[in-house]
């Protein structure tokens, strides 16, 4: 029997992901890309829960004590942890910014 995985989102996530859903709504002019976006993202997010921890982890320059996996979303990365059976998401960045700073 696979092991269950629940999802739980830090508020520094939600934050992120507020954020790049206003940005795309206001200052892009485009409110149905940013609900396409949320949708993409809760899509992600479930089918990673079949088996979070099967994909490369993230190698950060920080020592972490849980090892960080990311999820591609278009032009964005979610960044997360497993611990026991959480899956925890931790930060939403655009991909081509300076990540090493950020997580």
């Amino acid at each position: 029997m696979l092991k269950e995985y629940k999802p739980e989102y830090l508020p520094l996530f939600e934050q992120d992901v507020s954020e790049v859903k206003r940005y795309i709504s206001s200052i892009l002019k485009n409110p149905a890309a940013a609900e396409r976006l949320v949708d993409e993202i809760e899509k992600a997010v479930e089918k990673r829960l079949l088996n979070p921890t099967a994909y490369r982890k993230y190698h950060s320059a920080k020592d972490r004590k849980q090892p960080y996996y990311t999820i591609r979303v278009n032009n964005y990365l979610i960044f997360y942890v497993v611990i026991d059976d959480v899956m925890e998401m931790r930060r939403f960045v655009y991909s081509r910014r300076d990540i090493s700073r950020l997580v």
